[in-house]
């Protein structure tokens, strides 16, 4: 029976994207071992989005010798607008706020300069 998911999140640098979910976000975690942290997540649901022909993101990753599907990580929130003021209060850049037909959105942009979408969804969830 599958009991899990388990999300790679890549990094320029992962010490200091590391340190901030455990710091900033304070996200629940583990240590597996020579600072390797394992993060507990929040609920999550999974959405199968088609991958254009032509376009410039990969629909994969090279992982333990097998070319794996790319995914995209939004985290997702009840009031976009007072998460980003407290991630603020806390010393957080995002990056503009935008509308879609499927929510509000903004990037959360990590210490080794890569983003992490967050969203207020306008679509029903799976979520508890």
């Amino acid at each position: 029976m599958i009991h899990g998911a388990h999300v790679l999140l890549y990094s320029r640098d992962a010490d200091a994207d590391r340190a901030f979910l455990r710091d900033v976000l304070a996200w629940p975690f583990v240590d597996a071992g020579h600072g390797w942290l394992v993060f507990g997540l929040p609920p999550g649901e999974l959405a199968v989005h088609p991958a254009a022909e032509g376009d410039d993101a990969p629909a994969a990753q090279r992982h333990a010798g097998r070319t794996m599907t790319h995914a995209v990580v939004y985290l997702m929130c009840e009031d976009l607008h007072a998460e980003i003021a407290a991630l603020a209060a806390r010393g957080v850049a995002t990056t503009g706020v935008r509308e879609a037909e499927w929510g509000v959105f903004t990037s959360i942009v990590l210490p080794s300069g890569g983003e992490l979408g967050l969203y207020e969804p306008h679509h029903p969830t799976a979520l508890p």
